[in-house]
């Protein structure tokens, strides 16, 4: 087993990560290794050591374990407050009796893995894997992580909605038509400094909870998150423009792997009677739609707006392994 460790293994091993990422049976942004880097470089270090493990032989390398170690605890890197999926970069059958017998060889004695989906494989096979070395496993739901599948066009998808809710998006639609012009504007490469600080004040003017989640780290992370994945060709940042030019909302969200994902979003309170938050996600998934994208991700959380959207629940999973 090869077993590489420090800051700089990311570099090392962004080649054979993006190999395996492709080949894997799902893939999210979060799990790619522009992402994760990024998550090392603004937090990592201190008492946490990397430990991305190269899992397999050599020259036909089965997957990749992207771990920190603080004290004699294994945890994935990055957590929750930014990232709303975790896993394993792997596509072979054998890995994890691989990645079990890596770890027989390192000193830890418990290991924390969040935001594992329901719907990955990793659950039911580390589980296998891992009790066969008479560790104990203990997979527990974190998290709901609401999704619509998205038909062939924009009028499937409104029809297939609840009735109340399909009556309550096309009310909401023509109130916002009566109030004037509107377009849903995207920023571009060029405009993508500006346009990022408009978001942030829009997202903290929106709720009071997101406003405090903005922490300068957390500010700091925002602004050099957009322009990685902007270069990756995964960013698209989102305005609701009204009549004149005012943008009014605006969403971020990760188009990856014919999936959207909606990050993080905001709106001007002086425009809320007109749903302008919810309007533009809805714009959004209509985007989606045209831009021939099969599935809307709304991420963490159980939102009331996502179910009114024909959003259904899926499920992310704490695991929890004591040697």
């Amino acid at each position: 087993m090869i077993c590489t460790a420090g800051a700089t293994a990311f570099g090392e091993v962004v080649g054979l990560w993006d190999d395996l990422l492709g080949a894997r049976e799902w893939s999210s942004v979060f799990l790619t290794s522009a992402w994760q880097q990024l998550w090392w470089e603004q937090y990592g270090g201190g008492d946490s050591n990397l430990s991305l493990l190269i899992i397999g032989p050599e020259d036909a390398p089965m997957g990749v374990a992207p771990l920190t170690r603080q004290g004699d605890t294994l945890t994935f890197v990055g957590g929750t407050d930014i990232f709303d999926y975790h896993d394993f970069i792997d596509c072979t059958p054998g890995f994890f009796e691989g990645l079990a017998d890596c770890l027989d060889e390192h000193p830890w004695r418990s290991m924390r893995l969040e935001s594992v989906p329901g719907f990955s494989s990793t659950i039911p096979r580390l589980t296998e894997a891992f009790t066969r070395k008479g560790w104990s496993v203990d997979v527990e739901e974190e998290d709901v992580v609401p999704g619509v599948e998205l038909p062939a066009t924009w009028d499937e998808y409104v029809g297939a909605l609840r009735k109340k809710d399909r009556h309550e998006l096309r009310r909401k639609l023509r109130r916002l038509e009566s109030a004037g012009e509107y377009r849903v504007v995207r920023s571009t490469p060029e405009s993508l400094t500006a346009d990022v600080e408009l978001f942030l004040d829009m997202m903290g003017e929106s709720r009071d909870e997101k406003r405090e989640f903005l922490q300068p780290d957390r500010q700091r992370f925002f602004r050099s998150m957009v322009e990685r994945m902007e270069a990756a060709g995964y960013l698209r940042l989102f305005f609701l423009e009204l009549a004149g030019g005012e943008r009014v909302a605006s969403v971020v969200v990760f188009d990856h792997d014919r999936r959207r994902l909606l990050y993080n979003s905001g709106y001007r309170l002086a425009h809320r009677e007109l749903s302008t938050g919810v309007m533009l996600k809805a714009l959004c998934i209509k985007d989606a739609i045209e831009s021939g994208l099969t599935y809307f991700d709304f991420l963490r959380g159980p939102e009331p707006y996502k179910y009114h959207l024909g959003a259904v629940d899926r499920t992310v999973h704490r695991i929890t392994v004591l040697r």
